[in-house]
């Protein structure tokens, strides 16, 4: 099992940049393009840094930081958002976990 975090994606407000890990090139088309439009909306909607991040066990978080002294990060609304989202593309989400589990940790389904 794996002690360290992975990341999934993230998005950069600040350098206009959105990243997908290599090692999930291989996720079908429909779920990078997906995670891309979240990922960016999501930035350009609140600001800052959005990273969607694998933990030991395989669960995925969102989460969202700022540069200091960011006065146009809205923390308040990066905490709505992101719940929102987890609503939202909860399908999805849950998804990106199964297959993390299954296919990077080995765990069967």
């Amino acid at each position: 099992m794996f002690d360290e975090k992975m990341v999934l994606c993230g998005a950069n407000s600040y350098e206009k940049k959105y990243y997908l890990n290599e090692q999930f090139s291989n996720l079908p088309e429909q779920i990078k393009k997906e995670l891309q439009i979240m990922c960016v909306l999501f930035t350009e909607e609140v600001g800052g840094i959005l990273v969607l991040e694998y933990d030991k066990i395989g669960e995925l978080h969102l989460i969202t930081e700022a540069e200091e002294g960011d006065l146009l990060y809205d923390d308040i609304g990066s905490g709505l958002k992101i719940r929102q989202i987890q609503i939202e593309k909860r399908e999805l989400l849950e998804s990106l976990e199964m297959y993390y589990k299954t296919f990077v940790l080995g765990e069967e389904a």
